[in-house]
């Protein structure tokens, strides 16, 4: 009786409507801010933070830097996986936006090293620090909110646009660069054009005020409140300890699972923009490489809700399988397309790559690991096995590529890890139980 007279269940229809925008627009917004990191990584951080290296050194020292921000996410997800099973999703969700906005936007306005030295690296790697503390606490909260709103035979559909704020944030990062370099000159961009779209970030802080004047928390948290308020002095304080101690198996093939689906969306969106620009390697202009990632993240965009509602018909871990199998195979096609300098070809690899193989794991990603939880440790859970996976995965991955490439000098070696790290995924998602069907409040 008492959810019968909710008022934000009056209108389900317009409610799910609302927490899929909502979940598809904190996504994109949050996802631009870290994804435009890797990009001025790639494309001005070298000169502008490390200028006296020589050009792949200051790439190696600039994708360290982009690292800096994965091996914080843990630390990320523990504290916001702990206010979000204890305050709720919605709370952390809100911190998460506002620390996102605050961090990029002061990237946007720090110094470089022209002007202070030493101090402008050190500066650079304790915003991406906080940039990933805040990034380390988002992927929870919009999967959460979308999945536990969600009708039980279309979580996967609905998971989905929270899965989506990565292409969208790809999107709108790459159409940010793409004005900034077709609007300025050369010079004017690294002196300052790079620098719009950080300062754009300050909008997460106007949408975290939205979210918080307009949102519900979800159905689901609020259940597991009323269930266990007498439970919960019983269980302990900690979320995070707990999920440790009752979802360690599950945490640790999340973890595993999510290695190669990190690995390989970093190696499409960062080290391929470096390796296909710069100078000593292929030398391709900016926009010809970065307009082949913005289609192809337009087609993942697309293609998401339909891998999506499939998952909800066929299974999450039949996708999973499927998607990690075949980008293992295609490994090898990739980076020889890349190489032949066509940008038919190049556009051809990355919608290949990235909108359709890796989608095909990517969208029912968030449902299958949400699923693998129970209610009141899912935040912490999930938050816990993807940021693990991140560290292990991601963090490193532009890094780990540039050291291949100039160990062997050839796309070969990169061929190898990332072929190998889908095998990985492949091979955790082998040891986990199919959740589709799953009652996610049992």
């Amino acid at each position: 009786m008492a959810l019968a007279q909710d008022p934000t269940l009056a209108r389900p229809g317009a409610r799910l409507a609302k927490v899929a925008v909502t979940a598809l627009s904190a996504s994109s917004i949050e996802n631009y801010d870290f994804f435009i990191y890797g990009t001025a990584a790639a494309l001005v951080f070298p000169q502008l933070f490390f200028p006296e290296q020589a050009a792949l050194t200051g790439a190696l020292l600039s994708f360290a830097t982009f690292a800096v921000g994965f091996i914080a996410r843990p630390l990320g997800g523990m504290l916001f996986g702990h206010i979000g099973d204890v305050r709720g999703r919605k709370t952390a969700l809100i911190g998460a936006l506002v620390g996102m906005g605050l961090a990029s936007t002061l990237i946007g306005l720090l110094p470089t090293h022209a002007a202070i030295g030493t101090a402008a690296p050190i500066l650079l790697v304790l915003l991406r620090f906080l940039q990933g503390i805040a990034v380390g606490g988002q992927l929870g909260g919009v999967v959460l909110l979308a999945m536990e709103n969600a009708p039980p035979r279309r979580r996967g559909f609905f998971t989905s646009f929270a899965q989506a704020g990565a292409p969208g944030g790809i999107i709108l990062g790459n159409l940010a660069f793409i004005a900034a370099i077709q609007f300025t000159s050369p010079e004017a961009f690294v002196a300052w054009g790079w620098r719009v779209p950080f300062l754009a970030s300050a909008a997460l802080i106007w949408l975290a005020i939205h979210l918080q004047l307009r949102l519900e928390d979800t159905d689901a948290f609020r259940r597991h409140q009323r269930t266990n308020e007498e439970q919960a002095p019983k269980v302990g304080r900690s979320p995070v300890l707990r999920a440790f101690r009752v979802h360690y198996k599950e945490i640790a093939l999340v973890a595993a699972a999510y290695i190669g689906i990190n690995v390989t969306y970093y190696l499409f969106m960062t080290f391929a923009v470096s390796y296909s620009t710069n100078k000593a390697i292929l030398g391709l202009s900016k926009n010809t490489v970065l307009v082949a990632v913005l289609v192809a993240a337009g087609v993942q965009l697309v293609v998401l809700p339909f891998a999506g509602a499939l998952s909800d018909r066929i299974g999450r871990r039949t996708m999973l399988l499927a998607g990690s199998g075949m980008l293992c195979a295609f490994s090898f096609g990739f980076w020889p397309l890349l190489n032949t300098k066509s940008p038919v070809l190049i556009l051809v690899a990355f919608i290949v790559g990235l909108g359709l193989m890796h989608t095909t794991m990517y969208g029912p990603q968030g449902a299958f690991f949400a699923e693998s939880f129970s209610t009141g440790l899912r935040y912490s859970g999930v938050s816990l096995g993807v940021q693990l996976g991140a560290v292990l995965g991601g963090a490193f991955a532009p890094l780990i590529a540039t050291s291949l490439y100039a160990a062997t000098g050839s796309s070969f070696s990169v061929a190898v890890y990332m072929a190998v790290v889908c095998a990985i995924t492949f091979g955790a998602v082998l040891l986990m139980p199919e959740t589709h069907l799953k009652d996610i409040d049992d």
